[in-house]
């Protein structure tokens, strides 16, 4: 058994884009790093990898690329967590959640709200600026990965990656010269380690797993 959720990647291009946007010192404010900004599709929670595997490679047929959405500026989800969002992906989700309802944790019945995670507030910090920025690019595949708590912080290791049927691989940011770049497949290691100062973050975690 393992701590899984399954994940799509921003290409290089977003990730340069996401990486030059400011980053206020506030007190309380813990910003997060490139290797760690992804789009979580499901969080599986303790499951047998090999039995993700499996419903997906079966679930292959209905799962298709898609065109993601970011932008266009930061909000807040809930009081501790600032993200990017990130639409496009509903489809996406939706069929991977179907695929593996009977895998881990019950899939979340609420809506599904794509998001980069950028920023997690202590209790009592405050963040007021919106960050701006738009992007968007294909999702040629999707990852398998395993989260392993430590107590320095979490490491993220992706065992499995699966590609997407139809489409281009394809992928722009706004603002700059309108030419197609293909994103570039991420190593098949991404390991965090984050400060832990709360013990809240298991919860949150949970919820958004980074």
């Amino acid at each position: 058994m393992a701590r899984l959720f399954l994940a799509a990647w921003p290409p290089d291009r977003v990730v340069e884009g996401l990486a030059a946007l400011p980053r206020p010192d506030r007190t309380g404010v813990r910003w997060t790093t490139p290797e760690q900004w992804h789009v979580t599709l499901r969080f599986l929670g303790e499951a047998e990898p090999a039995d993700v595997v499996d419903a997906l490679v079966s679930a292959a047929p209905m799962l298709y690329t898609c065109e993601a959405h970011l932008g266009p500026s930061t909000k807040h989800l809930g009081r501790s967590i600032v993200v990017v969002p990130v639409a496009g992906l509903e489809a996406l989700a939706s069929g991977v959640a179907t695929a593996t309802a009977a895998i881990g944790r019950p899939p979340d019945t609420r809506p599904f709200h794509g998001h980069i995670t950028v920023a997690r507030l202590r209790p009592g910090a405050h963040l007021k600026e919106r960050l701006h920025m738009e992007a968007h690019w294909t999702v040629p595949s999707l990852s398998l990965v395993h989260s392993r708590l430590r107590p320095t912080g979490a490491a993220y290791e992706v065992i499995a990656e699966f590609s997407l049927g139809g489409g281009s691989d394809r992928s722009s940011i706004a603002g700059q010269d309108g030419e197609a770049h293909d994103p570039q497949r991420r190593g098949s290691e991404r390991c965090v380690h984050e400060r832990d100062d709360d013990r809240r973050r298991d919860q949150l975690e949970r919820e958004d797993p980074l």
